[in-house]
């Protein structure tokens, strides 16, 4: 089994908080992540009919049978036990990861434990495996685009199945409009949905046009904005803000779209080779959405959030992504396997316009070699995950 980075920020969470709520993508892993680190615990689903029918008839009972917590499953699926457990947290004494909340329908679910739990709950985001996740197992390729075409979801790697790429996620968007989107739109739009995830796949690694969005779909602006924002609560993309910190800049206020998993994005763009992938005219924002997919997991599997952002000036001058951590990271992403200096001009320029020592410039390249040319560091694929 592939050990969960996220494990140790899970831990200390829960060392912290009575109720730590595990969010993420359909298939990331989250049940998997709570069972093995608290092996203890007992475990409840709420997929199991008879559970779920004695939880609903009296759900503060019910829990007075797990004076020691409990891992509960598909929690959503009874609204009545966030009160129940607000009332056993606040009325018992102090006991911290008491309850571990889990979920496949993200929206319910963390709806629920921030209307009822406020104050009490931790959340923790769980995305599919990182790479240095499978690097640690051996899984991960040595072609950086086999990588990004097969993408991070568990059960892909899972050496016990044999799952075809088209047919896993063929049926897991039909999943993801059947089980999380349907109930949060008008049902005759569903079709109309699908191809909304298609022409955002078409987006990845660029700035949003919704006003083209909607004139293709034809749908308004604001349908647009929301079906976005269902997109993104359920970890299917990942929208990034620009950057404000000036420089004497006239910025721009549209924020760039990037999909959670690379896998997925091809599967919408009908790539199912390595071959079609190279010769893609999607194939740099496409790795470009690889490289951000690996930075975004570096700080969530730590508990952190991301704090990404990228910078572009009305004249076109762009840095890909700004890493706020430790330090400030000025970052471009290049899908070449070359380490030319020629990359890093627009990092360079970045720099000079900041003036900030704190800050340091990154390039993220497809090459096997990780390296410094004039002070900017090249960092090799294998290594996205990895530099400080």
């Amino acid at each position: 089994m592939v050990q969960r980075k996220a494990k140790d920020a899970l831990l200390r969470l829960s060392s912290q908080f009575p109720i730590i709520g595990i969010t993420g993508p359909r298939q990331s892993g989250k049940t998997t992540l709570a069972k093995s680190t608290f092996p203890e615990k007992k475990y409840i689903s709420f997929d199991d009919k008879s559970m779920r029918e004695i939880a609903q008839s009296n759900p503060k009972d019910f829990l007075l049978a797990f004076p020691d917590g409990a891992i509960i499953d598909e929690a959503q699926k009874v609204p009545e036990i966030f009160d129940a457990i607000k009332y056993h947290v606040d009325n018992n004494e102090f006991k911290p990861g008491k309850f571990i909340l889990t979920g496949s329908s993200q929206f319910k679910l963390k709806e629920n434990m921030t209307d009822s739990l406020a104050g009490r709950v931790a959340f923790l985001k769980l995305l599919p495996f990182s790479m240095g996740e499978l690097e640690s197992e051996n899984l991960l390729s040595n072609n950086p685009y086999e990588g990004i075409l097969k993408g991070n979801y568990p059960p892909l790697y899972d050496s016990q199945k044999n799952f075809i790429l088209e047919d896993w996620f063929e049926n897991y968007v039909d999943s993801y409009l059947d089980l999380d989107v349907k109930e949060h739109i008008n049902p005759s739009n569903l079709s109309t949905f699908k191809k909304f995830i298609q022409i955002c796949a078409l987006y990845s690694g660029q700035m949003l046009s919704m006003d083209s969005i909607a004139k293709n779909l034809g749908i308004s602006a604001p349908t647009v904005k929301l079906w976005l924002s269902i997109l993104e609560s359920s970890f299917i993309i990942h929208l990034l803000e620009p950057d404000f910190n000036n420089l004497g800049k006239t910025l721009v206020k549209t924020p760039k779209l990037y999909f959670v998993d690379t896998g997925l994005l091809c599967y919408l763009l009908r790539i199912d080779s390595v071959e079609k992938l190279i010769l893609s005219p999607y194939k740099g924002g496409i790795v470009e959405t690889y490289a951000i997919s690996e930075l975004i997991k570096k700080r969530t599997n730590l508990g952190k959030k991301p704090n990404l952002s990228f910078f572009r000036d009305s004249k076109g001058f762009e840095v890909d992504t700004i890493a706020d951590w430790n330090h400030t990271f000025a970052i471009e992403i290049k899908s070449t396997s070359e380490s030319e200096q020629k990359l890093s001009a627009n990092t360079k320029k970045y720099l000079s316009l900041r003036q900030d020592e704190n800050c340091k410039g990154i390039i993220l390249y497809l090459g096997d070699l990780t390296c410094s040319i004039n002070d900017i560091k090249y960092v090799a694929w294998q290594d996205w995950s990895k530099f400080e």
